[in-house]
């Protein structure tokens, strides 16, 4: 993959989740099966997304984890498939070491983990693989997260964490320029928690390290709409928007075609002069 195309300073691109689980929160069992999950791929290619995100292991709230041998069935006849149907960059959604290394070799060109490389054997892994790492916080795992997750500053301590977590990547042989860093939203959060961090945004960005934003169809965005989960396309879009507006680098989302289209028309009209000339003159 090449990061310095993919996360060009200004440009905010969009990364299509493809969960090949059962149990996701939001599209659990849709895309299981190989050619299902193809078809949305390429939905998702033609529609615009800049890298297709697969993953093989659920991480929703109360979430177990899956064998890996289950995890590599899943994953990584998916990502050939992707990688040689849709010459879209291709991200592995994984904490298994095992599971980097046969994606990488499969033909993905990134590593998303929600674990930010802390599992046994996934550092040292990413960085011989040499490829773009997006690293996540979360405060305790997704079996527990969301157990009266506390902070005494959110912010503060998130990015505390990711910076970190980034130096760790760094001496470990990852170069800073394949460093993406993930505030979490969702993971380990109250709703307040998830409302500071989304209005910190350019903190984050601040670092100089590219910012991935997920908060796509999350409880975030329920509590503000009162919608169900199939329901919260619109204001996904919307939180997108202000999201890339903030400076965030890439947005991970479920809705590629009507995200792309939304920050292409953000981008347009931002550019804009607003007529400010009094009615009564014209």
């Amino acid at each position: 993959m090449n990061r310095a195309v993919l996360f060009a300073a200004g440009q905010t691109r969009v990364m299509g989740i493809l969960n090949a689980t059962p149990d996701s929160f939001s599209d659990g069992g849709l895309w299981t099966a190989l050619e299902p999950a193809l078809r949305h791929a390429v939905h998702m290619a033609e529609s615009g997304a800049d890298v297709i995100d697969i993953g093989g292991e659920s991480t929703r709230p109360g979430a177990g984890e899956v064998p890996l041998q289950e995890e590599l069935d899943r994953v990584i006849p998916l990502v050939e498939a992707v990688t040689r149907e849709t010459g879209v960059p291709v991200s592995v959604d994984t904490s298994k070491p095992e599971v980097m290394e046969a994606a990488v070799k499969s033909g993905a060109g990134m590593i998303n983990d929600v674990f930010a490389l802390r599992r046994e054997g996934a550092l040292e892994t990413a960085a011989r693989l040499d490829v773009p790492v997006c690293i996540m916080h979360m405060q305790g795992r997704p079996r527990d997260m969301q157990q009266e997750p506390r902070y005494h500053d959110v912010v503060s301590e998130v990015l505390r964490f990711l910076l970190a977590r980034a130096g760790d990547c760094e001496e470990a042989g990852i170069p800073s320029g394949n460093i993406v860093i993930d505030p979490g939203f969702g993971f380990g959060k109250s709703h307040q928690h998830n409302m500071d961090l989304f209005h910190a945004i350019p903190r984050f960005c601040a670092t100089g390290y590219p910012v991935l934003i997920g908060v796509s169809r999350k409880s975030l965005l329920g509590k503000l709409t009162s919608r169900p989960v199939a329901d919260r396309a619109a204001a996904s879009i919307a939180a997108a928007v202000l999201a890339a507006q903030a400076g965030a680098a890439m947005i991970r989302v479920h809705d590629v075609a009507e995200t792309v289209d939304a920050l292409k028309v953000a981008r347009e009209l931002a550019t804009l002069r607003y007529e400010t000339e009094p009615a009564h003159n014209r």
